[in-house]
């Protein structure tokens, strides 16, 4: 297996994992709101978990979004340019979102530090912070490499004379 395969395989793994997480969550809103209206019981805590499991699913999700060039790309200015120009500007922005990505997951680990320090937790619950931080750096350390493999193979294909 190639790196190239090894990091599309991990960026589904990721995605697949953050639709379980979503999936858990879509089932516990569910089961809360009928609890709620239908039998008076309501699920402590769901409003917490809700925000939990986005944070984290929303982060799942940021791998294959790299890998797939999922993000808004707004060509109005250079629809007219040359390929070459427009290959150059795809390389600095796969450049700007590995230093995004690096910087997401650097303050997310060091955030997760102090609040395992701190013992931060949520308010009802109690779940600790610091479970959802390193959830997040993880994904974004991964789509930090899928970016700088993006920009260095452009890199290549440039150096290459492919625009």
């Amino acid at each position: 297996m190639n790196p190239s395969s090894r990091l599309r395989w991990l960026a589904r793994a990721c995605s697949i994992i953050g639709g379980l997480i979503l999936t858990a969550l879509m089932l516990m809103t569910c089961y809360s709101v009928v609890g709620r209206n239908f039998f008076e019981k309501a699920l402590i805590g769901d409003f917490e978990l809700t925000g939990i499991a986005c944070g984290i699913a929303m982060a799942f999700f940021m791998p294959l979004c790299q890998l797939e060039r999922g993000n808004i790309i707004v060509d109005f200015f250079t629809a007219k340019r040359s390929a070459r120009f427009n290959h150059g500007l795809d390389r600095f922005g796969d450049l700007l979102m590995a230093v995004i990505f690096i910087l997401l997951s650097w303050r997310s680990g060091v955030a997760a530090l102090s609040a395992k320090e701190n013992m931060g937790a949520s308010m009802l619950l109690g779940f600790p912070d610091w479970i959802v931080l390193v959830g997040m750096s993880i994904p974004f350390a991964l789509a930090a490499v899928i970016a700088i493999a993006q920009t260095l193979a452009r890199f290549d294909q440039s150096s290459q004379g492919v625009a």
